[in-house]
């Protein structure tokens, strides 16, 4: 009789792009590291990880849990019923599965298919990309065997100081900069112009996109192109404004072409993406979403702009602001080459493989 795989590994987490990349990060240094890996991811059908999980080349199951609104939603009622039929179907996914690690790496759909983990007897791993812990990383974190976190200002918001490792935030394998004469061509933008990147996250910011698109007609005059990625509940308001020096799109699939265009990023301040800025060395104006637990992502992006590493703007202050922050700094190649030589300070290009070590060290242990 043969042995079952030991490096059997389930990954859950999703919602946003900022839960899901940072897991498929791990997952492939796994299979680079022990090919023999077995690997399955659980999300929710919906939501992005049910597109991009697949399209990396990994199994994909899915369960009925959705996020409980902050604000009252008559959907919430459902909760409670969504959340027994999620920890059924978990359960029933680990015992077929029988993974030796899960590692979770945030939003509601980690909940779940973690505790079922656990409760089979797996080992736990948590990734906590925000420098304000996630309310499932707060709830699992007894369970956790250790606790992964991209920020040394979360150590005070977790108890089990003795689990957490300041590893950083997991980027692809594959995430470089491209020659950017070819990434330009990808976009058919002129390789003489100065670009600005705009990045509202998957879904989009309604306020970003509402003052980009007062801005367009200045900085077209200024000669500067503009790549807009408006998120999807956006597009079709903002399509029609694509011209010879707007590429407009609901979402950008190669960032790495885009930010080997850009001369200038303007982007909310998720902690996937700052890890990817910091990683490529993008000069960034960073416009912290209002509307996220603990105004975390203002204290993301407040550890960079302390350091000289980014610029800060607050949303309400991009209507007055943003265009004039633009400008002065798109031209300023003495203010350009100090941002981005500052804000590498803040990568850790081996967070990956870092955190993948030590999934397949507990894997080992049992």
């Amino acid at each position: 009789m043969s042995q079952r795989n030991k490096y059997r590994f389930l990954f859950a987490g999703g919602g946003t792009g900022g839960h899901v990349f940072p897991a498929i990060a791990v997952a492939e240094k796994i299979k680079m590291l022990k090919p023999e890996s077995e690997i399955l991811f659980i999300g929710t059908k919906n939501k992005i990880e049910s597109e991009v999980v697949p399209k990396a080349g990994f199994k994909f199951k899915s369960i009925w849990i959705k996020g409980f609104a902050r604000k009252f939603n008559i959907r919430n009622l459902l909760f409670p019923l969504k959340l027994a039929v999620s920890l059924c179907q978990s359960i029933f996914i680990n015992l077929r599965f029988k993974p030796a690690v899960a590692v979770g790496s945030g939003g509601y759909v980690s909940g779940p298919a973690i505790w079922g983990a656990s409760f089979l007897g797996a080992k736990i791993i948590l990734l906590e990309q925000n420098s304000y812990p996630g309310i499932t990383t707060r709830m699992l974190e007894k369970k956790a065997d250790e606790i992964h976190i991209s920020f040394e200002e979360s150590k005070k918001y977790l108890r089990a100081k003795d689990k957490i490792f300041v590893s950083g935030n997991p980027v692809r394998a594959d995430f470089q900069l491209i020659d950017k004469t070819e990434a330009n061509k990808m976009f058919n933008l002129n390789n003489d112009k100065r670009t600005v990147l705009v990045l509202g996250g998957s879904l989009g910011a309604g306020n970003i996109n509402s003052v980009i698109k007062d801005c367009l007609p200045a900085l077209i005059k200024e000669n500067i192109q503009i790549i807009w990625q408006t998120g999807k509940d956006y597009y079709e308001t903002y399509k029609n404004l694509s011209s010879g020096d707007v590429v407009v799109r609901s979402f950008i699939d190669d960032m790495k072409a885009a930010f080997s265009v850009c001369t200038i990023a303007i982007s909310r301040a998720g902690a996937t993406t700052i890890a990817e800025i910091t990683n490529m060395g993008i000069p960034t104006i960073f416009v912290p979403s209002p509307n996220v637990a603990a105004n975390h992502q203002y204290y993301n992006a407040k550890a960079l702009a302390d350091a000289r590493a980014a610029i800060l703007l607050k949303d309400d202050e991009i209507k007055n602001n943003l265009l004039d922050a633009v400008l002065n700094l798109i031209f300023n190649d003495l203010e350009l080459a100090t941002l981005r030589e500052n804000v590498k300070n803040f990568a850790k290009p081996d967070s990956a493989y870092v955190i993948a070590k030590r999934v397949i060290a507990l894997a080992e242990m049992n």
